[in-house]
Order: C-alpha cells, then sequence, then structure tokens
C-alpha cells in the first residue's frame, strides 16, 4: 500500500509540475538571469517565491484549511466575491490568457524556427486539438501527463542545463541599475503559477478521488505531498534556467533580445543545430502539458459552479475553440495584456492563501478580508500610477520599489477589520461546541436566519 501511494504521489507531482512549467516558465527564468548578471541566485530567489512558492503554499492552502476546499480560502472576502474572485482567476490562467499563450509560445520558440512556412493558424488547430483529445477524460488526465509526458520533458530538460554548465556560454557579469530581487519576483509574476496554485488543486482532487481516495485526510494528504514534489522540481529547473542566463550576460550577442529570441540563442550557441530541435521539444511538452491541465481544472470548476448543469466535455470544447482564436493574437500581446491582471490580482490572493494557515488563531472573517481588499485597492492604485494618474504616494510606501508595496496596507486593513468583528456574525452563527466548549461558526441555513442574523449584530 505505501509502494502504491508513493507511486501516486510521484504522479500527481510529476504532473503538477508539468502544468506549472509551461510558456513562461522556460522564456522568464533565462531573460530575468541575463538581466541580473552575477546577482542571479538573488533574482532566482525572489522567482522563487512569487513563483513556486506561492504555487505551493496555494495547494497546500486548499487542502488544509477547515473546510478543505477552495471555499475555504477564498470565502473570507466573502460568498459572492469569493466565486468571482475564483472565476476571475480561471478565466486569467485558463481562456482567457494562459492557455493562448501556451499555443502562441510553441509556435514562435519551435515550430517557427523549424517550420518557417507553417501557418500559425494551422499549427494552433493542430495543437488544440491534441488538447481536446487528451483532456476530454478528466480522470485521465493526470495519468496521462504525469505517467507519459512529464518524464520526456524532464530527461529533455535535463540535457540542456547540463550542457550549460558543464560547457557555459560566459561567466556571469556584475548588472547595475536593477534591483535583483524586485526583478526575480516581477517576473515570476509573468509565469501565472503562483495565481493558479489552489486552483491545481481540482485537477488533483479529480484525480485521487479516481485512484480511490474519496475522504479528506486521504486526498489532503496525497495532494500535499504531490505539491512538494512539484515545489522541488521546480527550483531545480527554474533554477538551471536562469543560470544559464546569467552566463550570457556578459555577451554583447545576447544583449537586447526579448524573451523568446534570448531562449533560442541560448539553446542554438550550447547545442548546435541540434538545439533547434531539442528546444523545439522542450517548448512544445512544456506547453501542451500545461494546456491540457488547465483546461481541465476550468472545466472541472464551471461544471462544479454550475451545479451540472454546464458539462466537462462541452466546457472543454468551448474553452478549446476560444483558446485556439486568442492564441493568434500573439506570444507579445498576450503577455503585455497579461501583466496588469496579474499585477492587481496576486496581492489579494497571496493574502487569502496566507491567512488561510492562520485560520485557527485568526477566526475572524472581517480581519482577512479588510486585508485582502486593501491590498487589491493598492494594487489599482499603483497600476493606474503607473497610466499617469495622480496616485505616486502609493511608490513611496516600504518595500514599494521591490513590489511589495501592497503589504504595509493589506496589515493596516487587517487591523482595521479586526475592529468590526461584530460584523461577522451577520454572515456566521456562532454556536458553543459541547465537546470542545469554543464557538463555531456555521452559515445560516436560509435566508431568514440570515436577516435576523444581521438584525442582532447591527
Amino acid at each position: 500500500m505505501k509502494r502504491k501511494q508513493l507511486n501516486i504521489v510521484m504522479i500527481m507531482g510529476l504532473a503538477l509540475f508539468a502544468t506549472f512549467f509551461g510558456a513562461g516558465n522556460l522564456i522568464f527564468p533565462p531573460y530575468l538571469g541575463r538581466n541580473v548578471g552575477s546577482s542571479w541566485m538573488t533574482g532566482f530567489i525572489g522567482f522563487f517565491i512569487m513563483d513556486v512558492g506561492l504555487a505551493t503554499m496555494g495547494v497546500l492552502a486548499v487542502v488544509m484549511n477547515q473546510k478543505g476546499s477552495i471555499d475555504g480560502v477564498v470565502d473570507k472576502i466573502g460568498h459572492i466575491p469569493g466565486v468571482i474572485c475564483v472565476t476571475a482567476i480561471i478565466l486569467c490562467i485558463g481562456p482567457g490568457l494562459c492557455i493562448p499563450r501556451t499555443a502562441a509560445t510553441t509556435y514562435e520558440l519551435g515550430v517557427k524556427t523549424m517550420i518557417p512556412s507553417m501557418n500559425h493558424w494551422v499549427f494552433g488547430a493542430v495543437f488544440f486539438a491534441i488538447v481536446l483529445a487528451l483532456t476530454i477524460r478528466p480522470n485521465k488526465v493526470v495519468d496521462i501527463v504525469g505517467k507519459f509526458l512529464t518524464p520526456v520533458l524532464l530527461a529533455v530538460m535535463v540535457i540542456m542545463i547540463v550542457k550549460g554548465i558543464v560547457a557555459p556560454i560566459g561567466h556571469p557579469v556584475h548588472i547595475g541599475g536593477e534591483v535583483p530581487l524586485k526583478e526575480g519576483m516581477l517576473s515570476g509574476y509573468q509565469t501565472m503559477d503562483g495565481i493558479g496554485g489552489m486552483l491545481m488543486t481540482l485537477m488533483l482532487i479529480t484525480a485521487a478521488k479516481g485512484y480511490g481516495y474519496t475522504d479528506k485526510k486521504s486526498v489532503s494528504s496525497l495532494i500535499a505531498k504531490a505539491g512538494i514534489v512539484s515545489g522541488v522540481l521546480l527550483m531545480l529547473v527554474y533554477g538551471g534556467l536562469t543560470f544559464l542566463g546569467a552566463t550570457t550576460s556578459g555577451n554583447s550577442a545576447f544583449a537586447g533580445l526579448e524573451e523568446a529570441p534570448l531562449l533560442v540563442a541560448i539553446t542554438n550557441r550550447l547545442m548546435g543545430g541540434a538545439g533547434v530541435g531539442i528546444l523545439a521539444v522542450i517548448v512544445f511538452l512544456a506547453c501542451l502539458t500545461t494546456a491540457i491541465g488547465l483546461t481541465s481544472v476550468a472545466g472541472n470548476y464551471f461544471e462544479e459552479l454550475s451545479g451540472g448543469r454546464l458539462k466537462y466535455s462541452h466546457l472543454v470544447v468551448a474553452m478549446t475553440i476560444f483558446s485556439y482564436l486568442f492564441s493568434n493574437v500573439g506570444l507579445t500581446k498576450i503577455i503585455s495584456i497579461s501583466a496588469p491582471i496579474l499585477q492587481i490580482m496576486y496581492p489579494t490572493v497571496l493574502v487569502l492563501v496566507l491567512m488561510s494557515f492562520f485560520e485557527k488563531v485568526i477566526k475572524d472573517r472581517m480581519t482577512t478580508g479588510f486585508a485582502a481588499y486593501t491590498a487589491l485597492v493598492y494594487e489599482i492604485l499603483a497600476l493606474a500610477a503607473s497610466m499617469g494618474a495622480p496616485f505616486g504616494f502609493v511608490n513611496s510606501l516600504p518595500l514599494s520599489k521591490f513590489g511589495l508595496g501592497w503589504i504595509l496596507p493589506a496589515l493596516i486593513g487587517g487591523v482595521v477589520g479586526s475592529f468590526f468583528h461584530g460584523k461577522h456574525y451577520a454572515e456566521t452563527i456562532a454556536e458553543l461546541d459541547s465537546a470542545s466548549g469554543k464557538k463555531q461558526y456555521r452559515k445560516p441555513a436560509s435566508d431568514d436566519e440570515m436577516k435576523k442574523n444581521k438584525r442582532e449584530a447591527v
């Protein structure tokens, strides 16, 4: 039984790794490494925190909170706002941005370099036909990705990274003018892994049930261990890619290249003509596994949200078609659209995820809610300021130069929210638990009970 569980954890962990390791994960770490040079390790730490760290915490937050679900993480800002938050994230990392980006990246980094005459509309049709074929059966998604696609992806990545370590392009040099930690964090934003970490549990929960695990404790244990396996693999691969980029920092031939062309140039320098083919395989597998995982997650979520009225298979078909059409906008355009959305949403999600680990200590939802909403307001003002609005004061807050200016407002919001404890009872019923002697909270059973409770709270 222990060997069986270990195999399942490894398969789930590999599937989770492959789902996270997609389009942005290939192009951003080398670009980061080149831009920060000899400070690549500091930059990588920032990248790791805002990408792998938050993604893994998101997975753990879902399985460790008292409800053992995504609702347990986001309901602290209110049920309807929580649903809106999750829906927005699903659309952001799904058909709206990340899934189309996988096809765009595969075309620009792989197909375009090997078959320049290939039309991007034709390639996109083939790519998404494969995604649809491998996603239409939700119980098989983790097996397909974890057992078959990920091992090949890892093997090819190891070859490339080891080659870059044994015979580096050059030595990392000092680059002035950049804040490595901030650059790493901003690059971590762009991958979208952190913001979608808690949503990937939907795919893993479906897989765990398919393996015969149904009780909350067993499912939570499997997913938590899979999250750790995924985190370790991502750390090793991301670190290797960041180092490869850093080895080009002193070479003028690589200066000024954008994310995708830089990765192509590094691969060609390290592996010659064969590197083009190897890069094409890496890109295809990485992006395919991510597209499969995200499509499955989105399909599961919207089917559950609709109470089964929207069928998984219908949703997957619709999202695949939409993603295909949107992917032809182009990689650069998709990235430019994703940046402001992620800037606004990341801090709110981060606050909710972090507070999930302290819900036994901070039981009042108003504290978490105020902190999350304050972080959201700060990021909206910061984005407006970057576009010329008169909100420049947000850039003078502590840690703002590291992209963490929202921390102080969130802390203040949490303190303010703690003074509104009485309002908490308008949305929950406090009952004395006979076994522990402590208060337990539940949602009102009806609208009448909600109204009565609000009157009493006021």
